[in-house]
C-alpha cells in the first residue's frame, strides 16, 4: 500500500510538472494538439498572469478550436484588468476570424485613436498589427505618431512595412530619410536594399533607388547622397561611375583616400584592370601618404604586367627601377620589392638577379611578416629554377618563425607542393594532413585538393609514373610554360588512359587553355569531364568551369544557366555552390542575397 502511495504520488507530480511544462505546450501548439495545448498554456497562465506568450497562445489556441466566444471573453476580461490596447486589436482580430470586418474595423480604429492622444503607444500597437499582418493600419498607426509628436521616428519600421507590400519606392525613401539621421544604421539598411536590388543596372528597383537617390543630390546635397549612390553603383559593377562619386566625396571633404583606394581594390578584384588602374593613377597623382602613393604604383605595375607582352617588359622593368630608386630605401616599399622580384624572375627570367635582389631585400630592418613574405617570394624563385631544396629551407623558416600564423600555413603547403614537385608524395602528404585544420581557407582548401590527387593516384602502380608525369606539367605551369604543360598533359591522356589520373589532367589542360584563350578546347575538355566522369570530386569543378567561361568570356548567360543551375541542384555540397547560386540568380534577374 505504501508503494502504490508513493507511485500514485509520483505520478500525480509528474503529469503536473508535465503540464507545467512550457516547452511541452509549444510541442502541442506546433503539432496541431490544440486541446493539449490550451489546458497546458492555461495552466502556466496561472502560475505567471503576466506572460504575453502564455495569454497569446491561449487566445490563439481558442482561435484554433474556432472557440471564437470563449476568447473575446478572455479578452475582456484583460482589457478589463489592464489597459494594453493590443488586447483590443486582438479582440477585433477575432472578430475579422469570425467575417465581422465592421466589428473588427471598430477595434482597429478606436485603438488607433488612441495614438492621437497617447503617441507612445504607437510602438507597441503598431507591431501589434504587424504581427497580425494588419500592414494598412500598422502604417496608419506610424504615420499618426509621428504627425502627432516629431520626436518619433518610425521611418524603419514604414519601410519594411512597404517593402512588404511592394511599394518599392515608398520603401526605398523612408529607409533613406532615416539613414539621414541615422548614420549607424547605414549598412543595415544597405543590407536591406540588397533584398530588393540586383547587378543589374536595367532592373526596375535599380532604376527606382537610382532616381532618388540623383534627386536627393540636387535637391539636398549631402555626401551621404553620393555614398550610397556609389555604393549602388558597385552593386551594378559601375566603378566608372561610382568612382566620379567618390571624386565628387573626396574634393567636398579633402580628407582621407581610403574610400577611392577601396573602390580602386574592389574593381582590381573584379578584373576591371583600365578603371582600377585608373583609379590607382589618381590616388598616385593626389595622396600626401607615402605609403599610399606606393601601394598605388605597386598595382599599376602589378595590373600593367598581366596585361603586357613580352615586347613592353623592358619598359615596365625601368618603372620598377624609377620608383625603386626613388622610394626604395622606405620599408613600405618591401611590397613592391617582391613584386620587381617577381616580375624579374617569372616574366623576363632573369631568376639570379631576383635571387640576389631578394636576399639584399632580407637586410632591411623589417618586420618578421615583412621578412617571411620577401623568403616566401623567394622560395618560388627557387622552385621556379628547380632548386627544390634550397627553397625548401626558405619555406621551413618560415614555419618557424612564425608559427601558426597564416603565413606559416602557406610556407608549409608550398613544402608540401615543393615536395610533389620533386616526387616525394609521402612527404608532400604528411604536410597536408596538418594543413586539414588551416585557418585560412584557401590553404585547406589547396591542402585537400593536393592530398587527394595524391592519395587517389599514388597506388595506381608502383613506380607512379602517371602522378609524377602530372607533377611535372604541373610544375611547367607555375614556370609559367604553359605550352610545354598542355603537350605533358596530352603525352598522360594518351599513355594512361584508363588511369584515375585522366579526369585531373582534363581539368588541369582545360584551365591551361583557358589561359591560352583556347575556350573551345577548354569547353571540350570540361564536356569530356562532365560525361565520362560525372561521379567523381571533379565533376562540379568542370560544370563550375564552363559555367564560367560561357558566362564571362564567351558572353553567353543563356549557355551558362543551365550550368550553374546543374551545381544547385546536383552538387549542394560543392565549394562552388554559393557563387554558383549567386550567378544563377543574377543572371535569372533575381534580387542580390
Amino acid at each position: 500500500m505504501r508503494f502504490l502511495f508513493f507511485l500514485c504520488l509520483f505520478t500525480s507530480s509528474f503529469v503536473f510538472s508535465q503540464n507545467d511544462d512550457p516547452a511541452l505546450a509549444e510541442d502541442y501548439f506546433k503539432n496541431g494538439e490544440f486541446e493539449k495545448a490550451l489546458i497546458s498554456y492555461q495552466k502556466l497562465y496561472k502560475t505567471n498572469s503576466r506572460s504575453l506568450n502564455y495569454i497569446y497562445k491561449i487566445i490563439r489556441t481558442h482561435q484554433q478550436l474556432e472557440q471564437y466566444k470563449e476568447a473575446e471573453t478572455f479578452l475582456n476580461t484583460l482589457i478589463a484588468d489592464k489597459d494594453y490596447p493590443p488586447f483590443t486589436i486582438e479582440l477585433g482580430y477575432n472578430y475579422a476570424l469570425q467575417n465581422d470586418s465592421t466589428t473588427a474595423n471598430s477595434y482597429y480604429n478606436k485603438v488607433i485613436n488612441t495614438v492621437t492622444y497617447n503617441p507612445s503607444y504607437a510602438f507597441s500597437i503598431g507591431k501589434a498589427f504587424e504581427n497580425l499582418s494588419l500592414l494598412d493600419q500598422a502604417v496608419v498607426t506610424y504615420t499618426t505618431a509621428m504627425e502627432v509628436n516629431s520626436e518619433f521616428n518610425f521611418d524603419v519600421q514604414l519601410a519594411r512595412i512597404y517593402g512588404e507590400q511592394g511599394d518599392i519606392k515608398k520603401m526605398f525613401t523612408k529607409y533613406i530619410e532615416f539613414s539621414a539621421t541615422n548614420l549607424s544604421y547605414l549598412n543595415t539598411i544597405k543590407r536591406e536594399f540588397n533584398t530588393f536590388i540586383s547587378e543589374d543596372k536595367n532592373n526596375e528597383n535599380n532604376k527606382i533607388l537610382r532616381v532618388i537617390l540623383l534627386k536627393k543630390i540636387q535637391d539636398s546635397p549631402d555626401i551621404l547622397w553620393n555614398e550610397m549612390l556609389s555604393w549602388l553603383f558597385i552593386q551594378q559593377k559601375e566603378y566608372t561611375k561610382a568612382f566620379v562619386q567618390e571624386k565628387a566625396i573626396y574634393i567636398r571633404e579633402m580628407e582621407s583616400l581610403d574610400r577611392i583606394e577601396e573602390l580602386a581594390s574592389i574593381a582590381y578584384n573584379q578584373g576591371e584592370n583600365d578603371i582600377a588602374t585608373s583609379i590607382f593613377t589618381y590616388i598616385v597623382e593626389n595622396t600626401q601618404n607615402l605609403d599610399s602613393k606606393i601601394n598605388a604604383h605597386y598595382n599599376i605595375l602589378k595590373i600593367k604586367t598581366s596585361d603586357s607582352t613580352p615586347k613592353e617588359y623592358e619598359a615596365i622593368e625601368k618603372e620598377y627601377q624609377q620608383l625603386l630608386n626613388e622610394y626604395g630605401g622606405l620599408l613600405s616599399a618591401i611590397d613592391l620589392k617582391i613584386a620587381y622580384a617577381h616580375f624579374l624572375a617569372f616574366y623576363v627570367k632573369k631568376t639570379d638577379k631576383a635571387i640576389l635582389f631578394l636576399k639584399e631585400a632580407l637586410k632591411a630592418d623589417a618586420s618578421q611578416q615583412k621578412i617571411a613574405e620577401i623568403k616566401l617570394e623567394l622560395g618560388d624563385i627557387l622552385v621556379l629554377e628547380e632548386k627544390f631544396n634550397e627553397a625548401l629551407i626558405y619555406y621551413t623558416q618560415i614555419q618557424r618563425s612564425l608559427k601558426n600564423s597564416t603565413i606559416s600555413q602557406e610556407a608549409r603547403f608550398k613544402v608540401a607542393k615543393t615536395s610533389y614537385y620533386k616526387g616525394d608524395f609521402k612527404w608532400a602528404e604528411s604536410q597536408l594532413k596538418v594543413l586539414k585544420a588551416s585557418t585560412s581557407q584557401l590553404t585547406a582548401n589547396d591542402a585537400l585538393d593536393l592530398k587527394l590527387l595524391i592519395g587517389d593516384n599514388k597506388l595506381e602502380d608502383s613506380l607512379q609514373v602517371a602522378l609524377k608525369s602530372y607533377a611535372k606539367a604541373d610544375l611547367l605551369h607555375f614556370q609559367n610554360r604553359n605550352d610545354e604543360a598542355i603537350t605533358a598533359l596530352d603525352r598522360i591522356l594518351e599513355n594512361h588512359p584508363s588511369e584515375a589520373i585522366i579526369p585531373q589532367a582534363l581539368l588541369k589542360q582545360a584551365q591551361l587553355f583557358e589561359i591560352q584563350k583556347q575556350y573551345d578546347k577548354a569547353i571540350t575538355n570540361y564536356e569530356l569531364i562532365i560525361a565520362n566522369y560525372s561521379a567523381g570530386i571533379l565533376a562540379d569543378d568542370a560544370i563550375y568551369g564552363i559555367a564560367l567561361l560561357y558566362d564571362k568570356q564567351l558572353e553567353q548567360p543563356e549557355k551558362a544557366k543551365p550550368y550553374y543551375e546543374s551545381i544547385l541542384f546536383n552538387h549542394q555540397d560543392s565549394i562552388f555552390f554559393v557563387e554558383a547560386r549567386k550567378r544563377f540568380r543574377a543572371l535569372r534577374g533575381d534580387s542580390i542575397q
